[in-house]
């Protein structure tokens, strides 16, 4: 289990003072896929950097299995970051090794050379799929394969732990798809805890199971995805679930009451809901804003409804709408 407790990181700056983390309490468990997501500057990658202490709190501390980092010599610290391993945005792969040598070289670090490391690089090209690629240059590669590389040589250590630090960013999106399936079934065989930081909430959506939401160094929000997805509380939670549906929240009028709908696995996808909630109890609504996709015969995502500001018409749209499955309803203010 990684704990963070009370973290705060301060850097000193020609301008003074910056505050780049602020009282973070984060506990992740055992297994787990977590998210830490936040638009560009909110620390994500300060944070991700202060787990295995690449980056040294300012104040607070990190407990991985009950250690404070923060007491570890050098050399235990060492010892710990070969179970808290990493995978970058850039790769950053040795460019004059083969995959073959890439994967064997934190074994290497470790004193293993000869058929001992090959046999264990070979198991985890395996393992991502490439195995062929054994004797391949990373220039021959292309930036998904690259990637596959990248997290061969994260596992070798048998790591407790891997931190995913904007690890999709660089991808197109199918490339993107395929990785995030890889870490998630990496996460089920082997057991691995697994932390993203991303400021796409696509990749929260489609791989993790809980989630925080960073904004100027602050913790602000944070549980299941499921719930965040559903019904997000703070400003920055919306702006990230519903980008779209927020802006369109700025041509409201004064005179409407908004709703916002969120579809989470309503059946009967080809059932006119609106039209339907017309007919019958006689409430009409304007559709500001939508976007939803069919899984199946589910329904997902959202939608920002209107009505007059009468006090009335938008609570019983309200009430007719949670009584339905799978889906949730908030007052807009």
């Amino acid at each position: 289990m990684i704990e963070l407790k009370n973290l705060s990181k301060t850097f000193s700056t020609p301008d003074g003072t910056l505050d780049a983390l602020k009282n973070i309490n984060i506990t992740i468990q055992d297994g787990d896929i977590f998210g830490i997501i936040g638009m560009s500057g909110a620390g994500k990658s300060t944070l991700v950097r202060c787990i295995n202490l690449l980056e040294r709190p300012t104040s607070g501390s990190v407990w991985v299995d009950g250690v404070d980092l923060s007491t570890l010599s050098n050399k235990e610290l060492r010892n710990i970051r070969r179970d808290i391993t990493m995978i970058f945005q850039g790769f950053n792969l040795l460019m004059q090794r083969t995959c073959l040598k890439n994967v064997c070289f934190p074994l290497e670090l470790e004193g293993k050379y000869g058929k001992e490391a090959k046999k264990r690089a070979l198991e985890l090209l395996e393992i991502v799929g490439l195995r062929d690629k054994a004797n391949s240059y990373p220039a021959q590669l292309s930036g998904g394969q690259q990637q596959r590389v990248a997290i061969a040589r994260a596992l070798a250590t048998n790591p407790k732990v891997l931190l995913c630090d904007e690890a999709t960013s660089a991808l197109d999106p199918k490339t993107t798809q395929s990785i995030l399936s890889l870490i998630k079934e990496i996460n089920e065989k082997l057991g691995i805890t697994v932390v993203i930081i991303t400021h796409q909430m696509s990749v929260i959506e489609e791989i993790c199971r809980n989630v925080a939401i960073l904004e100027d160094g602050e913790v602000v929000e944070q549980g299941t995805v499921n719930r965040i997805f559903s019904a997000p509380k703070s400003k920055a939670a919306k702006h990230l679930v519903f980008p779209d549906g927020e802006n369109a929240l700025l041509i409201r009028k004064d005179s409407q009451d908004v709703l916002r709908v969120v579809f989470n696995g309503s059946s009967s996808t080809d059932t006119p809901l609106i039209a339907k909630m017309a007919v019958e109890i006689g409430v009409c609504a304007n559709i500001l804003y939508a976007s939803t996709k069919s899984v199946g015969d589910k329904a997902f995502g959202s939608m920002l409804l209107s009505f007059p500001n009468d006090g009335v018409t938008a609570a019983r749209a309200a009430d007719y709408l949670r009584a339905l499955n799978g889906i949730t309803v908030e007052e807009v203010k």
